[in-house]
């Protein structure tokens, strides 16, 4: 394949626009490298693309269009277009979709430049006011990180000459500096800690393994607190002496603070970041150093796999197990799953740290596809909570209440020691749902098919299905009887309220992330907490998902049964891998930490394997059910998701596409539905599933291609295909 095309060459440019093809341009002045990001004429529009090859020039040459420039940045490597295309074959999604994931930074096109930035600076203004205390304390809630002129006063909410006049006084630094700089270099010899023969072992395996120089991806195992960062970290500093790039995929912005902390202190400097909580001038900074080679760290979310990495040698996902790392809106894909693909394309190795894995790498590991390494022992002094089950068929509870006796007085036990309990939910809001005692009305959203949760903190009712919420009202929609609505069952909120009765005295937290303005607001409380700054802690999966706090000795979970409800498949994995990791935040210092599941099913079988912890018979039944059911990891599976404004329509649809499956039945696969999603209207647009089910071996991606090909979308009827479904609303 050409790499090189001469001016007036044709070429096919891959464009972000919603095409179903390739487009021909004349090379430009200069000419233009394969992989070239360029701009190009669409219509009277200006827009970006990738020179994807050879132009076919099979109509008028006369006609065809100029590429108008191409833009100062390193072409896309080789690597990256086959890892888009084979994720968009994998996933059965249009080019151009992947092509956007891989562009998501402003000002690419863009000539580099100088411009102003503004960082804190140290010395004090001569008066205090609210506008002026706004800029300061975004400067200091971002860390040292620099901003824009209007970036920072956006972000304040204060006109723009309130920071110049800050900056007149040197409070604040106003500096010339390119647009892009390089992140500093980390020290991979700067900052390690002593490790546990248990992590020296680990660590010196994954080091061999990235010398090889080869792609490979490793099950890094091991028990809450045995100290699997540190492992992996070690992994990442050989990657840093061999000169490769290394990303690290978390599943929670809220992990990110404490964890660059933990970078900043093994390196020497902050690594790159890229999520949802970095300002927009970061982000197209991060963009184009990681595709010169100049950032060798990148610590991101799910989307940091379409980074133009320039020398990819790792990638870390954590807790690999989280089911965040599933895109469930636009691209359907599993970051886990296509951070394996990438690797593999790269040649590069992969780690997948976990105390409780998918069921999925637990199977590849049983097939020798991946390695696996396990820590078996806590790190220091720690030691694994104990595990107990409170058996509320037989506790004296009162109505509307929900913490059993036994664990009240458990909590009022770690008080007097002056130890952080946690009181764990299943569920956000103050109550799962509002009902009118009148009549039975539930309160459903206007746009949904989903009940609404009351916030109390909000005084607003809030759908968790599309976002929408409404005042609180005070007579019931349904009966207009006042004063009659109630919060049935507890949220976050609602425990708060019961604990705080309970506990009067103590200092309670709810951690909660619809309760925070920001990523940074969420962050800063959680690092509050872990120092000590409060007694009882009430949150829900959030607070499951790998912080470390010193003083907490205690977990209650209210609801240990919640999860095992419902028709998902992965329920019974999903509830063993949360029960297992929230009684993991107990006793993760010096001080032993217990762990109280509130069940009214203590014999369930889930339930009796978290309590003895004997992972692997739960994980060897859970795999023999899935493979007798013929489903994931051991079949393969598709969701079909339906949607339009008229029900009928979406109906009609679905019912041809079941009857017309011969494509599928080619391939031995089966068809179930259409049936109406178990959430069967959001924002709006009525909602039909299909489920489509095959073998293991069988080649589902194009007989679904064929099947759903067969069908044209008229209107504002819409088809989404997931493979791998992870959830089945």
């Amino acid at each position: 394949m050409l790499d090189y095309f001469h001016e007036g060459d044709l070429v096919a440019v891959l464009t972000a626009q919603p095409l179903d093809r390739l487009l021909d341009y004349k090379a430009p002045e200069g000419g233009c490298h394969l992989g070239a990001f360029v701009e190009v004429p669409l219509g009277p529009r200006k827009v970006l693309g990738v020179v994807w090859g050879a132009g076919q020039g099979d109509y008028d040459r006369s006609k065809i269009r100029s590429v108008i420039r191409v833009l100062d940045v390193a072409p896309m490597r080789d690597e990256m277009r086959t890892f888009l295309g084979r994720a968009a074959d994998y996933t059965l999604t249009p080019m151009h979709a992947m092509l956007r994931l891989a562009t998501r930074a402003p000002g690419l096109g863009d000539a580099p430049a100088m411009r102003k930035i503004y960082r804190l600076g140290d010395k004090e203004p001569d008066r205090t006011t609210a506008a002026r205390t706004k800029v300061l304390e975004v400067l200091r809630d971002y860390g040292g990180l620099a901003f824009t002129l209007r970036e920072l006063a956006e972000m304040a909410g204060v006109g723009t000459s309130v920071v110049k006049g800050l900056a007149k006084q040197g409070v604040v630094l106003e500096v010339d500096a390119p647009r892009d700089t390089p992140y500093p270099l980390l020290d991979p010899d700067y900052g390690g800690k002593e490790l546990s023969p248990d992590q020296a072992a680990g660590a010196d395996a994954l080091r061999t393994d990235l010398r090889g120089d080869s792609y490979g991806t490793t099950l890094l195992k091991g028990v809450t607190g045995s100290g699997k960062t540190e492992v992996y970290l070690e992994a990442v500093a050989e990657c840093l002496r061999m000169g490769r790039q290394a990303l690290v995929l978390l599943p929670e912005i809220a992990l990110s603070g404490e964890f660059i902390t933990r970078v900043e202190a093994r390196f020497g400097a902050r690594p790159a970041e890229w999520h949802s909580g970095v300002t927009m001038t970061e982000r197209r900074r991060c963009w184009r150093m990681v595709g010169q080679g100049d950032a060798q760290l990148i610590v991101g979310a799910r989307s940091a796999l379409f980074l133009p990495f320039q020398n990819l040698g790792l990638i870390v996902v954590d807790e690999e197990h989280d089911t965040s790392y599933k895109q469930e809106d636009g691209v359907l894909y599993n970051a886990r799953d296509m951070a394996v693909l990438r690797a593999a394309i790269n040649g590069a190795q992969v780690v997948l740290a976990s105390a409780t894995p998918s069921l999925e790498s637990w199977a590849n590991v049983e097939t020798g596809k991946y390695k696996r390494l396990e820590l078996t022992s806590r790190f220091g002094e720690s030691v694994m909570p104990k595990m107990a089950a409170i058996d509320m068929r037989v506790e004296d509870v009162p109505g509307g209440r929900w913490v059993s006796p036994t664990l009240r007085k458990a909590i009022a036990d770690r008080l007097e020691k002056g130890e952080q309990s946690l009181v764990f939910l299943n569920r956000r809001g103050y109550a799962p749902i509002t009902l009118c005692r009148a009549c039975g009305h539930q309160i459903g959203c206007d746009d949904c098919d989903a009940r609404m949760v009351e916030h109390r903190f909000l005084k607003r009712l809030m759908c968790h299905q599309c976002g929408e919420t409404k005042p609180m009202p005070t007579q019931c929609p349904s009966c207009a009887a006042e004063d009659k609505l109630s919060a049935v069952g507890p949220g976050v909120e609602r425990m708060g309220e019961e604990i705080t009765a309970l506990f009067p005295e103590a200092r309670v937290a709810v951690l909660s992330s619809d309760l925070y303005g920001s990523a940074r607001a969420m962050k800063a409380h959680i690092e509050e907490i872990a120092e000590g700054g409060t007694d009882i802690i009430i949150g829900t999966q959030l607070v499951a998902k790998g912080h470390n706090f010193p003083l907490l000795t205690l977990v209650g979970v209210i609801d240990a049964d919640l999860g095992l409800q419902g028709s998902d498949l992965r329920a019974a994995e999903r509830t063993f891998q949360l029960m297992r990791q929230v009684a993991g935040r107990a006793g993760r210092a010096d001080k032993p930490g217990e762990a109280l599941l509130q069940t009214y099913q203590p014999e369930h079988a889930v339930i009796r394997s978290i309590l003895a912890g004997d992972e692997e018979a739960f994980w060897a039944a859970e795999a023999a059910e899935r493979k007798a059911a013929g489903v994931p990891p051991y079949g393969r599976m598709a969701g079909i998701i339906l949607s339009g404004p008229s029900v009928d329509e979406v109906f009609d649809l679905g019912n041809a596409m079941a009857r017309q499956d011969q494509a599928l039945r080619q391939i031995g696969a089966q068809v179930f539905g259409p049936a109406p999603a178990p959430i069967a209207r959001v924002r709006g647009r009525h909602r039909v599933r299909l489920l489509v089910k095959a073998e293991k071996g069988a080649p589902l991606q194009s007989a679904l291609a064929r099947w759903a090909g067969q069908f044209r979308l008229k209107g504002e009827l819409r088809m989404a295909i997931d493979i791998d479904p992870q959830s089945f609303y």
